[in-house]
């Protein structure tokens, strides 16, 4: 089983910077990935950035690409979302995942608000 507290959100003016933090316990393995999602209210959960524990390889959505990055610490056993250039759009309430490669989403963090103000 995996636990994942999200921490890190706030409120920022556009062209800002925040960065969120994953805190995961539990039982991982070299096949474990993890995401960013984000959701407003009405809208689906929207898929961020994602990144895996054995992988150097980070993918990302189009609408953040260059502005957020996503990072693990193994040794702190954090998963990080370096958002920059942040815009209004980017407001939402934002969500740690964990899974298994090329299985569905199996955990999820209980949600961190960010807001963006112009």
């Amino acid at each position: 089983q995996v636990q994942l507290v999200e921490s890190g959100g706030g409120s920022v003016q556009a062209g800002g910077s925040l960065r969120l933090s994953c805190a995961v316990s539990g039982t991982t393995t070299s096949s474990t990935n993890f995401a960013w999602f984000r959701q407003t209210p009405g809208k689906s959960r929207e898929w961020v950035a994602e990144t895996a524990i054995g992988d150097a390889i980070s993918y990302y959505a189009d609408s953040v690409k260059g502005r957020f990055t996503i990072s693990q610490d193994n040794a702190k056993n954090t998963v990080y979302l370096q958002m920059n250039s942040l815009k209004p759009e980017d407001s939402a309430m934002y969500y740690c995942a964990a899974g298994e490669r090329g299985r569905p989403w199996s955990h999820w963090g209980q949600g961190t608000q960010v807001t963006v103000s112009s």
